[in-house]
């Protein structure tokens, strides 16, 4: 794979890309890959929408490793604040270090310096630490406040910040900017002018079985077939919270754990792979896995378990008739 220069991917291929996620185990079509690699030759950042569960954060993770360069995670909330995002003082250490006699008010000596400052995410993703980009991923953006947003456009526009005692501070290696979005609240025209955009949406059963198989190795193919076939069908319920792959993924784990004992996550499963079928009182005991509203849960009767494991034992039988 062609390795990308510290100051641009302009060699950066599609094919590099895709050998990334294949290494990374991560399944992406076109409609992932050409935005990435876009947001990586363009030097612009990605704003990725769609559901919980959907691997938006997984992608950052993904592309961090992926590069070997530092994943920086600024997890958004409501009242999120400029201290807690871009810097602050170690007034501790400032304090100290007046006592001593070591920095004062008197000379030219002054305790709003670098030794001083304590970075947070921002800041530290325009630090000159970085030989290669890091990876700044500012997760969930819709939860924090438009304040944040609008602090926000002069770093996405410049890669730069303003700190007052010091002056302006400017990224020499631009990080690789991934937002995230739940869509809890419409974000700002100014913020998502700024952005390359990625909507990740409900994998079709063909992505997801690939992704089962290769994130739940115990599994054999028409066992994740059979999974993924009953996940498919309760989508097409009208739930207040539609399972995501990561909710996938988690019941699928959580069958091995009960039926073979093989670890969730483990990348060396039994000799043995799973071979036995859904039954509708299997479904009925790990819902908890798949749905996570009370109303939800409740719609689960017994004619809906019945269609459930209908709908998976269908995708299984396509499953074996294509790998017989």
């Amino acid at each position: 794979m062609t390795e990308p220069t510290t100051l641009s991917f302009a060699a950066f291929t599609e094919s590099d890309l895709r050998e990334l996620f294949d290494q990374q185990e991560y399944v992406a079509a076109d409609d992932i890959v050409v935005p990435v690699l876009l947001a990586l030759r363009l030097g612009k950042p990605l704003l990725i929408e769609g559901e919980p569960g959907s691997g938006k954060t997984e992608l950052g993770k993904v592309l961090a490793a992926g590069l070997e360069t530092e994943l920086i995670r600024l997890q958004c909330y409501e009242g999120l604040a400029a201290e807690n995002t871009l810097y602050e003082w170690n007034y501790t250490k400032q304090l100290l270090s007046v006592q001593a006699g070591e920095r004062g008010v008197t000379d030219d000596s002054t305790v709003f310096d670098e030794e001083y400052l304590l970075e947070r995410p921002l800041l530290r993703a325009l630090s000159d630490d970085h030989e290669q980009p890091a990876v700044l991923l500012i997760d969930e953006i819709d939860r924090a406040d438009r304040e944040f947003e609008a602090l926000l456009l002069e770093f996405l526009s410049e890669f730069q910040v303003t700190v007052p005692e010091l002056g302006t501070v400017e990224a020499s290696v631009p990080p690789i900017v991934l937002l995230t979005s739940n869509r809890t609240r419409g974000l700002g025209d100014a913020l998502k002018r700024r952005c390359l955009y990625l909507h990740l949406d409900p994998p079709s059963f063909e992505k997801e079985h690939e992704i089962v198989q290769r994130k739940a190795p115990g599994l054999d193919g028409p066992t994740a077939a059979e999974i993924c076939g009953v996940v498919q069908r309760l989508r097409e319920e009208p739930l207040l919270k539609q399972p995501g792959i990561a909710e996938t993924l988690d019941w699928s784990c959580a069958l091995l754990k009960l039926r073979f004992g093989t670890e969730a996550g483990s990348t060396e499963p039994d000799d043995e792979k799973s071979t036995t079928a859904l039954s509708p009182q299997l479904i009925d005991r790990t819902l908890s896995c798949l749905l996570k509203e009370i109303e939800d849960v409740s719609r689960i009767d017994d004619a809906l378990l019945e269609t459930l494991v209908r709908a998976g034992r269908d995708a299984r039988e396509r499953t074996e008739d294509a790998e017989a």
